[in-house]
């Protein structure tokens, strides 16, 4: 099938599973950042228990499908993993109560914290809200809100002060132990919780890490890294997380201006 007819083909097959009321078209492919090789991500909006991922399995589809709550129980709430066509097709489960409600939170200005696999800094609460604003809608209605002017204004700081905590800890605990891993990882994950405070700042929504160091401006934080000299005392990390807060900072500071 040519992509066209295949994206009708999914999106078909998908809204007429039971209980879904709405199919989108996330990740490159519907920011026309992708290759040929991309993923091919979906999702389902249902609201409450009226759909059950058993009918989805019914499909026939090759590949995995968990249950609602399988992927850690918040708002990125189960999936599936599928090959349709030859092609990789990724299907998350949304289900609007929550979708509706953390609207309602983003645009008060509030969100939390979320674990989840693969996503160094994990992932804000208002991600299943940022989706809604950047998604292709391909069947349904859905809410196509814009970055609420209160969560603009708070999830900056709190960006930036877990990106801050952390750095302190590896400079306080890690980098006079000589402990390099330790400061690696702490670096990463403030650089990512870094980026999410720029992006907030500029009112631009993130729906995954995968650009997030380059779209913050923060990319050169690889090149502090591979410059670290090499050593078991604590000066040259300390140094290096010197830098990558010089970094941050600078970073910040221009996205606070925008």
């Amino acid at each position: 099938m040519s992509e066209e007819a295949f994206l009708d083909h999914v999106a078909d097959r998908l809204g007429a599973l039971p209980g879904v009321l709405a199919v989108t078209l996330g990740g490159s492919r519907a920011q026309g950042t992708h290759s040929p090789e991309s993923d091919w991500d979906t999702a389902v909006y249902y609201r409450g228990p009226s759909f059950d991922p058993d009918e989805l399995r019914k499909v026939g589809w090759e590949g995995e499908v968990s249950g609602i709550g399988e992927w850690g129980g918040g708002v990125f709430n189960g999936g599936a993993w599928l090959t349709v066509d030859g092609r990789s097709v990724d299907v998350h489960y949304r289900d609007l109560d929550v979708v509706e409600h953390e609207l309602a939170e983003a645009e008060a200005g509030r969100f939390r914290w979320e674990p989840l696999m693969f996503h160094l800094a994990g992932i804000p609460s208002y991600l299943v809200v940022a989706e809604l604003g950047v998604n292709q809608v391909l069947r349904g209605e859905l809410p196509r809100p814009g970055y609420p002017a209160a969560l603009r204004a708070e999830a900056p700081g709190v960006w930036l002060g877990r990106a801050r905590m952390r750095l302190a800890y590896a400079r306080a605990n890690n980098a006079p132990r000589g402990h390099r891993t330790e400061v690696a990882g702490a670096v990463a994950v403030a650089a990512m919780e870094a980026a999410h405070a720029v992006l907030a700042a500029r009112g631009e929504w993130v729906t995954n890490e995968k650009r997030l160091l380059e779209r913050a401006g923060l990319r050169g934080v690889d090149h502090v890294l591979a410059g670290a000299r090499a050593g078991t005392g604590g000066e040259p990390l300390v140094g290096v997380i010197d830098e990558v807060e010089r970094l941050i900072e600078a970073a910040a500071q221009a996205a606070s201006g925008s």
